[in-house]
């Protein structure tokens, strides 16, 4: 539920409204990582990328805690909630918890690689079964009025992608989803590790642009190595979106840019140190919560990579969170250290001109 404990009415909500499929760009649900106190990092960077949840079972939606799994911050808005499972009635049930709890869009994980998420038959290996694929979606869409949209590979396995990609696409399509996602690679079930799986199957970008042109109107994002904004803008000349992940999570200062760049917004982007210094209270009160401060911290070691003094805010960030009673106060001798490293360079570069 979201902080309030309240569903949060249309106007409350951001003003980039999920059902028109605007969203040109995303930061990708990465399990351990894009978690609530992440997300609300993510926001305040920038204002309009959609945001995603870890992947969520809907078993454990609809029995399990759903405030430590679903709560979130009325400031994260546009925020997806992304599911793992292939019960068409229980994705149901959980997509409907999803839409009551205050979630803009709910996402069906068709993408995910790993041993567990197989054993539990969801993730990737659903693109085996496009037909229980398409029957959770239907399942899901009569249950919300919310987007439903999919994420996916384009194939496992021995999959052809020519074949396997628009047998899954069709199938959704038919079933009704509002966007598809699809991660350009394959997924190797055997005889890969999830981390190999990101990074040795081959991109095809060129496949994704083809069921773009084939699909039309519906709205067609890509993920997959895509790691700056300059990258993102050269995709978005052939798709409607593009999801980032590892490289906005490990170098999140680049979101600062989206707003301008992505979506065409004018004005200054944020200042990073800006954003960390707006995080202090926020901080403060996780604290007071009984939260460790790298429940936020651990999520900002890349902020200002890059910059003069990068190494120190990172490796501050890193050790001083481990002290007993840290507070706050890690953050802000943090941002201390960046900022005298930004007075030592101007004040060489005076001395040198």
């Amino acid at each position: 539920m979201s902080a309030s404990g309240e569903r949060p009415e249309a106007s409350e909500r951001s003003d980039t409204s999920p059902s028109d499929c605007a969203h040109r760009f995303a930061v990708a649900p990465l399990m351990d990582w894009t978690d609530r106190h992440c997300r609300v990092f993510h926001r305040r960077l920038s204002r309009r990328a959609l945001l995603y949840t870890e992947m969520v079972t809907a078993n454990a939606v609809v029995y399990g805690d759903r405030e430590r799994l679903l709560g979130f911050s009325q400031e994260e808005h546009p925020v997806a909630l992304q599911l793992g499972g292939s019960d068409p009635a229980l994705l149901a049930e959980a997509a409907r918890i999803g839409a009551d709890t205050g979630y803009d869009e709910i996402n069906l994980n068709v993408g995910c690689p790993s041993d567990r998420v197989q054993g539990g038959f969801f993730g990737a290996c659903l693109m085996a079964d496009p037909d229980l694929v398409a029957r959770s979606v239907a399942a899901m869409k009569a249950a919300v009025a919310l987007p439903v949209t999919v994420k996916c590979r384009i194939g496992i396995d021995d999959q052809d992608p020519e074949i396997a990609l628009d047998r899954l696409a069709d199938a959704v399509v038919a079933a009704g989803t509002d966007a598809l996602w699809v991660h350009a690679r394959k997924a190797w079930l055997k005889g890969l590790s999830p981390k190999e799986n990101r990074t040795v199957p081959p991109l095809d970008y060129d496949r994704v642009y083809r069921l773009k042109a084939r699909l039309g109107s519906l709205f067609v994002g890509i993920n997959g190595g895509i790691d700056t904004l300059a990258a993102a803008r050269d995709h978005l000349a052939h798709v409607d979106g593009v999801m980032l992940g590892r490289a906005a999570y490990q170098t999140p200062g680049l979101l600062a840019a989206v707003d301008r760049l992505i979506y065409g917004e004018a004005g200054p982007d944020p200042d990073p140190l800006a954003v960390a210094e707006g995080l202090l209270a926020y901080l403060d009160t996780l604290v007071a919560a009984g939260h460790r401060p790298s429940a936020l911290t651990r999520h900002m070691l890349g902020l200002v990579h890059g910059r003069p003094g990068a190494r120190a805010f990172r490796r501050h960030l890193t050790e001083a969170a481990r002290a007993p009673n840290a507070g706050a106060e890690v953050l802000a001798e943090a941002i201390a250290l960046v900022r005298a490293a930004d007075d030592g360079a101007r004040a060489g570069t005076l001395t040198a001109a």
